[in-house]
Order: C-alpha cells, then structure tokens, then sequence
C-alpha cells in the first residue's frame, strides 16, 4: 500500500490516533523479525497503530519507514517517542478508520 498522504489527512489520521495506546515496543532488540511479525497482526486488526520506543530513539523515524515499506504501511508521524503507522485493510467494506479523501478535506459533508 504504502501510499503518500496529503497533509489533511495526515492531520485526520493523527486525529485518530491520539487515544490510541502503543501496540508495539521497540526496545533493545531493535528491528526485529518477531516485531516486524507484531506489527504486520496489529495493523491487520487495527489499520492505525502507535508504536513506542524505549531504545534506537535516535533512529526512530528511520525504523518506523522500515517498518512502512516491509509492511506495506504508511508513516502518519513521528512525535515523540511514538510512531504512527497506517496501513487500510485490503477490502472497503472492511474498514474502519476514515481517511477523508480530497472532496472533503476535513472530513465534513460539503454544503
């Protein structure tokens, strides 16, 4: 998937995100195959993810675009100590956040 977000919906996504907690911890072990594995099953249920880092914190945006390209996910933003990672599930129907598309820039029904 992996596609480019414009900035509302980057915005609408961080939105979302917010109440979210970490699913995912990238601790000493970094880049892992097993937390690469984690991820792809949280994006699978979920389609927006945080991820947190307790270590590699100076290489954090670097990990989380790794993950994004291995995975098939698009990176939201990194803010913090927290990456977000957006990936929609294959089917329509199936989908359950919302990225407004550019008829609607913030979301909302046009008048």
């Amino acid at each position: 998937m992996n596609t480019e977000l414009q900035g509302y919906q980057r915005a609408a996504l961080m939105k979302q995100a917010h109440h979210l907690e970490p699913v995912a911890h990238v601790g000493k072990s970094g880049l892992s195959p097993e937390l690469a594995a984690h991820v792809d099953r949280e994006l699978s249920q979920h389609e927006l993810i945080k991820v947190r880092f307790s270590d590699f914190k100076a290489v954090k945006r670097e990990i989380t675009e790794q993950l994004g390209r291995d995975l098939g996910a698009t990176l939201v933003a990194v803010i913090g100590n927290v990456g977000i990672l957006y990936r929609p599930a294959p089917d329509p129907e199936d989908r359950r956040i919302e990225v407004p598309d550019r008829d609607t820039p913030t979301g909302r029904e046009q008048r």
